[in-house]
């Protein structure tokens, strides 16, 4: 039976810095399906400088990437209230850390897993306090190479912690013909470990796409709606959008758990079939002793009587009793 995947709605920034907003994402990303609500935690004075440069310049009211992150931050309490929300909510609470930080509190809170973002694969100390924990590892490669990926999955599997791998583009929003479809197999070939896909195309058909081929993790960015404030937003799902994902993924795995025996198939569609497919009809009243000629007969609906495809056996063949327009040629009417 295929493996449920784990579909991962990615909050991130969406709430700007509101702490309800958050609350408010979390009842929705579980209404629409999700199995799991994801966060970033930050503490701007932990992981960043006042001199960090905007990656996109989208906010007025920030003055720097380091105010907006210090706006984005939530207190101790805050991050223990949204994971006991997600408790009640029946989705799994998980959270990208940014600092050594954010792991400590994090170990307090309690996560299933850690979710590693790809430009933290190589914060040794970080990596080394999760990997502490014996969590599964949920590890982004959207700024890596194969070179770095190799390294990074030796030092988790080193460990024997269960991975899981996920092909990520960090371009926001991704393009199709960059989303790398092919890589999720060639990770699965060198590492032998699940892998996932974590897709910022901002549409629903990476996703889709991705579960026709087994993955075992979806994570997608979620918004209100298109136009809602943030610097996801383009790479994002509306909350209807997701919803609609959620249920294509369940479809496509019902599909995959449930590989069709055509010969089984056809007998169970023979009812329909008779209905559907054609019989050998008397064109042309015919008389006893006649002989039937090419012309006199014809294929016509239902398939209940002679099958079409047998025309050729009755040319020429003695008609042993009279036979009238639209009669479904039985074996006794010829001789």
């Amino acid at each position: 039976m295929a493996e449920r995947c784990m579909i991962i709605a990615e909050v991130a920034q969406a709430h700007d810095g509101s702490l309800g907003t958050a609350h408010n994402y979390i009842d929705a990303a579980a209404k629409a399906g999700a199995d799991a609500v994801k966060f970033q935690m930050h503490f701007a004075a932990e992981e960043s400088t006042p001199s960090e440069p905007w990656r996109v310049k989208f906010s007025r009211q920030d003055a720097s990437r380091y105010d907006y992150w210090k706006r984005m931050e939530f207190t101790e309490s805050q991050w223990f209230e949204l994971k006991s929300h997600c408790d009640e909510a029946g989705v799994a609470f998980i959270c990208s850390p940014f600092s050594l930080k954010a792991v400590e509190l994090l170990k307090e809170i309690g996560v299933p897993a850690w979710k590693v973002a790809s430009g933290e694969v190589f914060s040794e100390g970080m990596l080394d306090a999760m990997a502490e924990t014996g969590l599964p590892m949920l590890v982004s490669t959207g700024m890596i190479g194969w070179s770095d990926i190799r390294e990074v999955v030796e030092r988790i599997q080193s460990r024997e912690l269960p991975l899981k791998l996920f092909q990520c583009t960090s371009a926001y929003p991704t393009p199709s013909s960059k989303v790398g479809l092919n890589v999720l197999e060639q990770f699965k070939t060198e590492f032998g470990c699940e892998v996932g896909l974590s897709d910022h195309s901002g549409k629903i058909f990476a996703g889709l796409a991705a579960a026709t081929l087994g993955i075992s993790a979806l994570e997608v960015h979620i918004a209100w709606h298109r136009g809602s404030f943030g610097p996801d937003v383009p790479a994002s799902l509306t909350l209807e959008e997701f919803a609609v994902l959620v249920e294509g993924v369940r479809e496509i795995e019902t599909m995959r758990a449930n590989p069709v025996d055509k010969d089984l198939l056809a007998e169970e569609m023979s009812p329909m079939r008779a209905l559907f497919s054609k019989s050998l009809v008397v064109r042309t009243p015919k008389s006893t002793g006649e002989l039937i000629q090419i012309g006199d007969l014809v294929a016509k609906k239902p398939g209940t009587g002679i099958a079409a495809r047998r025309m050729d056996e009755f040319i020429g063949r003695t008609v042993s009793r009279p036979l009238q327009i639209d009669h479904l040629l039985e074996e006794k009417d010829v001789a």
